[in-house]
């Protein structure tokens, strides 16, 4: 590979590094979280510490375990003896750590986005914890991206194997996060305000690291701590529209749907604030700013809306990236979102992620092209995850494209069987972080050599 095209990857890469480092959990939670005097400062917030006699911690979510770490250093080590801390978290398994006095509980397998039964025995857990708490406690929920999944709490007349059954269809049909949403809130006693209806402290504090375009925080992990503003009807709407019934989805969800009241459920006893600490754009901006420092003239956008099919942002970032081969400026893209993959049959379906689906898209058209070999283009989950794979995304460039070639690959039957995967490995195009411990959608960085 020509020296111009490892560049280009590295350059790529460190661009979006740091836009991941920005969105570090554990840093998120200790700027908006500090300790003045007898003063306990929750963003422009002072609580004073003689008004508390507990405090406790719950949530969910990837960032959980760097989001409680970050709590426990901003209270230091004095305040959580004195106020007797004591916590529960769900987490994905390979972010379990001893954290003392919060337990982490492992609520589903690594890279396996469903709801288990141990999240169900770990959201039962936080129940009673915060239906055990007074008026002069404190209550701390920490809540990031994947939150829905490490919470399930099935209402009543529902199954755990329901919810995965309508959650696996919705995903497979193509169903956007605030679809998905919609429904899980209404089969569930802990979302859509749940867990704040329970909270039995004078004060509940959300601390949320938004995985969803817009910061919607009744969408976020489905908003339990925010009051549901949806409906059990809007709910059944979604699953008439992917035709529901023909897909499998078990009667009971139906009936459970049915027979919720037309008003929600009453509003929380206790104080409630959400607060969001990071999202998409924070991790832009600083991609940017790294962008700059090596030696690049930008342009960013971090999406506010749902995006389409990653097939189709792959192809027109694919676009954007020719076109700015052949122009003066800017000669780095930076994006971010979270585009849509609909699966392939379970017959034919390969590995993949939505990240790797896009590149691999970009890569069907970039290939065509000799400026392909002056272009660096990668995307990857903030969390150092894409779809049930080990690889955060996956990067083309020249080499990619020429070792593909070799193969004799075809990416269009690649992208067809949903198996990004089975491409980019053999070729050295995934991209592997491990956990990041932080959740804030997608990041895409394009970067570009001119012609002389």
């Amino acid at each position: 590979m020509p020296n111009a095209s490892r560049n280009l990857r590295r350059d790529a890469l460190q661009i979006w590094q740091a836009g991941v480092r920005a969105v570090d959990s554990a840093r998120l939670v200790r700027e908006n979280v500090r300790l003045e005097g007898a003063t306990l400062w929750v963003g422009e917030e002072p609580l004073a510490l003689d008004e508390i006699e507990r405090i406790a911690v719950v949530g969910a979510g990837k960032a959980g375990a760097g989001m409680a770490a970050g709590l426990l250093e901003a209270l230091g080590t004095k305040l959580v003896s004195e106020k007797r801390v004591t916590g529960w978290l769900n987490v994905p398994a390979d972010c379990v750590r001893p954290l003392p006095p919060l337990r982490l509980h492992a609520a589903r397998p690594a890279g396996v986005n469903e709801p288990t039964a141990a999240g169900v025995a770990g959201a039962e857990a936080m129940l009673e914890l915060i239906r055990s708490l007074g008026p002069r406690d404190l209550c701390f929920c920490l809540i990031s991206g994947g939150g829905s999944a490490l919470l399930p709490a099935p209402a009543e007349g529902v199954t755990l194997a329901d919810k995965l059954a309508v959650t696996r269809f919705l995903s497979a049909a193509g169903a956007n996060i605030g679809e998905l949403n919609a429904v899980r809130k209404h089969l569930s006693r802990i979302k859509g305000g749940g867990l704040a209806r329970a909270c039995r402290a004078g004060r509940l504090l959300t601390l949320v690291i938004s995985d969803v375009l817009g910061d919607p925080l009744d969408v976020i992990a489905s908003g339990p701590t925010v009051p549901d503003r949806s409906t059990a009807e809007e709910a059944l709407a979604v699953l008439e529209k992917f035709d529901a019934r023909r897909g499998g989805v078990p009667e009971a969800v139906f009936e459970a749907l049915r027979r919720q009241p037309a008003p929600p459920p009453g509003e929380a006893s206790c104080e409630v604030r959400n607060l969001i600490i990071g999202n998409n754009a924070v991790a832009v901006d600083a991609a940017g700013i790294e962008a700059e420092r090596l030696g690049y003239s930008h342009a960013m956008h971090a999406a506010r809306e749902l995006e389409g099919a990653a097939e189709d942002v792959g192809r027109h970032l694919a676009e954007m990236a020719l076109r700015m081969a052949s122009s003066p400026v800017p000669n780095c893209l930076i994006t971010g979102g979270e585009p849509t993959v609909t699966l392939a049959p379970e017959a034919t379906r390969g590995l993949g992620g939505r990240n790797q689906q896009l590149v691999l898209a970009a890569l069907a058209v970039l290939q065509t092209h000799d400026a392909a070999q002056r272009i660096a283009l990668l995307s990857g989950g903030t969390d150092g995850e894409d779809g049930p794979t080990d690889a955060a995304g996956a990067v083309v460039d020249a080499e990619i494209i020429a070792a593909a070639r070799t193969r004799g690959f075809d990416a269009a039957d690649f992208l067809r069987r949903n198996d990004t995967y089975h491409f980019f490995d053999p070729l050295g195009g995934l991209i592997k972080t491990g956990p990041t411990h932080t959740n804030v959608c997608d990041l895409r960085v394009v970067v570009v050599e001119r012609a002389l």
